[in-house]
């Protein structure tokens, strides 16, 4: 067996015939990291570089070389990537590739525990649980270590699950992930030492896991019985790993002991486009792999084939001043184009105004809505511009999240508000009082019912009882804010603060793991409604905008669905668009202020700085508001330091009418629908 392996450890091609004629076929780039020798191989592909071609090729190359196909694993990051991978490489040899190994770390390590779960104390009959099962089950856990779920100070199933996630995957001890993601839990640290155990206590006992079991189980397979890893690291004559900077701790372990064999480990992926930490990605693990691997070799992927010279220009000087990088050069294949526009605002709305203008201008000149991309740090920033492509008509398909005055919290704020302007709004009434603790549907109904037949809704709720004796506390709370919330009825923003601070931060915090963006978003609310003097016209306008469903009209030619695409940073990765407006580019929105006292997440914000900036073809604008108006008065607001690191060589900067037309504009007659 072991000769059978080694026979194939290196190539001696010099004699076959090959079907594919690889030097037509690659670029000087690609060519020598496809026909590469055996060996830790370390590739440097730069974005827009053609990555999954050199991948596809590779792994044809390898298997006109002899390997056999059941010796070769390709381990990526999405099912989508490794069939695209698998449906080329087939094509190319037109051969069915069913032996070999391709997929997810998920899906690689659900086939090795099929097989050898016994030994880790499973039955190979395990169920993989899906997000809501291991909610429940985590739940569960709570309940049977004896803690009382009804305490508004008792975290949600929710984030007991993404501290388990995170806790798994980056290998980190649980005060650790405490002071990194939940600090408002450290008092309790011990019963949440208890209820993890008990969760994977009650996954054993039932043969359950979930994703990040898969991963944790493989390593600890791997771990604890040398034998299962020697078969399967002897087996796996050459491991490829695409997007390797997305890995995290557990990953990286998991792919060295499958490669400790053999050792022809191929990884590839972008330093500069790591930006996964939150969900536990190590950018270490690229940038240490030529220290885990002395005699690695290096390649380098630097020929864009996305974007123009002056776009790439842009990028490569942002990325030069990142502390820590694989030195690398964006080189373009396009003619020259546009620079890059740098447009600074009065405001947010002035910002929101421009975007709508130039998309109307840019469509009529001939490019397709879905061409067009507005990009941003935080899923928040988008709210003036929904506003105003909703005025202006323009489809838009939000990616970063649902519309925002649909989000689950915002719905919850505007409940409160609704209640001041019509009391008799019973969804609204059922709404904010189903979100104290130990008020469900039925104890909301009753209460609803008491206070419904007065004349003054209102003021009947101070009479009000009902409530189980564990949310009685709660309930007192939720009074002394009513009260409160009576006196500043001519104050929109004033009331959305005021609910906030009330108790409703603390619900979010103990609610969702994303609760830090849930507050920032009900805090630009609050920002927004300054604009409106009363409680009438903010509700009005928010109805009015939201119903409008501009998303659903569809392409005229083709069928494709025609909208401007509004989307995070996070979600933008791996996309391109013709034109891309990266918006809110001023310090403390873009780089996050919550990075400022991290020179490591700094430089995080940096790489998403760069990965927004590359994934424009044609047009990049980047904007900016110089001021903006809070609770706090009004706040001047500098440029990014992302802007003001570059070379003003590499872009236009653009000035702007004061006063920007504000009415709704009919859009292009082929966009029109008498159907919104």
């Amino acid at each position: 067996m072991d000769q059978v392996y080694k026979l194939h450890s290196t190539f001696n091609n010099e004699d076959k015939t090959f079907l594919i004629d690889y030097e037509k076929e690659l670029n000087e780039e690609q060519l020598p990291i496809v026909k590469a020798e055996s060996g830790p191989i370390l590739i440097i592909a730069g974005a827009g570089s053609g990555k999954t071609r050199t991948v596809t090729y590779r792994v044809a190359y390898l298997v006109e070389s002899g390997i056999p196909l059941k010796n070769i694993l390709l381990m990526t990051f999405t099912n989508k990537a490794s069939k695209e991978m698998l449906n080329r490489v087939g094509m190319l040899l037109n051969m069915n590739l069913s032996a070999l190994w391709a997929g997810t770390f998920h899906h690689i390590g659900n086939l090795i525990l099929r097989k050898h779960a016994k030994k880790i104390g499973y039955d190979q009959n395990f169920t993989i649980l899906d997000r809501a099962d291991s909610k429940d089950l985590i739940s569960s856990a709570v309940k049977e270590a004896g803690f009382n779920t009804t305490d508004k100070k008792f975290p949600t199933g929710d984030i007991l699950q993404d501290i388990y996630s995170y806790l798994t995957n980056s290998q980190k001890t649980l005060a650790e992930v405490i002071t990194i993601k939940y600090p408002n839990l450290m008092l309790l640290q011990a019963e949440l030492e208890v209820i993890m155990k008990k969760y994977d206590e009650m996954k054993r006992e039932q043969n359950l896991m979930y994703f990040d079991d898969l991963l944790s189980k493989w390593l600890k397979l791997f771990l604890e019985h040398p034998d299962v890893k020697a078969e399967y690291s002897e087996r796996f004559q050459q491991i490829l790993v695409d997007e390797y900077q997305d890995t995290n701790t557990l990953q990286a372990q998991i792919i060295d002991l499958m490669a400790s064999s053999h050792r022809n480990l191929m990884v590839v992926g972008d330093d500069s486009q790591a930006i996964y930490s939150f969900r536990a990605a190590e950018f270490r693990n690229i940038i240490d792999f030529p220290k885990r691997y002395a005699d690695a070799k290096m390649f380098k992927i630097e020929t864009n084939h996305r974007s123009t010279p002056e776009i790439l220009g842009f990028a490569n000087d942002s990325i030069s001043n990142a502390e820590e990088k694989f030195e690398k050069q964006l080189r373009p294949i396009r003619k020259a184009g546009t620079p890059p526009a740098v447009v600074s605002f009065r405001d947010v709305f002035q910002q929101a105004t421009f975007i709508g203008q130039r998309i109307l201008e840019l469509v009529d000149e001939g490019t397709p809505l879905n061409e067009i991309a507005i990009i941003y740090r935080s899923h928040y920033h988008c709210l003036e511009i929904q506003m105003e492509l909703t005025k202006r008509r323009i489809p838009f398909e939000v990616r970063s999240g649902i519309r925002f005055w649909e989000e689950a919290h915002i719905k919850d704020v505007l409940a409160y508000l609704k209640v001041f302007q019509n009391p008799y709004d019973g969804l609204a009434w059922s709404r904010i009082l189903r979100i104290l603790p130990g008020v469900g549907q039925k104890t909301a109904e009753k209460i609803w019912k008491a206070i419904q037949k007065t004349t003054d809704p209102i003021k009947a709720l101070e009479e009000s009882q009902g409530v189980p004796k564990a949310g009685d506390e709660a309930f007192l709370q939720f009074k002394a804010l009513i009260r409160s919330l009576s006196g500043v009825t001519n104050c929109p923003s004033a009331m959305i603060e005021m609910i906030l601070k009330g108790g409703y931060e603390e619900h979010l915090k103990m609610t969702y793991p994303n609760s830090r963006v849930r507050i920032e978003e009900i805090e630009e609310l609050s920002s927004y409604a300054l604009e409106y003097p009363d409680l009438e016209k903010l509700l009005s306008g928010l109805a009015l905008t939201g119903g409008v469903g501009a998303e659903e009209i569809s392409g005229t030619t083709t069928g494709e669905k025609q909208a401007v695409i509004l989307t995070t940073v996070h979600q933008a990765k791996g996309l391109e668009w013709k034109v891309v407006f990266i918006i809110w580019l001023a310090e403390g929105r873009f780089p996050s202020y919550l990075s400022f006292q991290s020179p490591k997440d700094i430089e995080e914000e940096r790489r998403l700085f760069y990965v927004a900036v590359t994934r424009s073809k044609d047009q990049l604008y980047l904007t900016y508001p110089m001021s903006f108006r809070s609770r706090e008065g009004t706040m001047m607001m500098k440029s990014s330091r992302f802007i003001k690191e570059i070379s003003e060589h590499r872009y236009q900067k653009w000035l702007v009418e004061e006063d920007l037309p504000t009415e709704e504009i009919e859009p292009p007659r082929e966009y029109a629908s008498d159907d919104w």
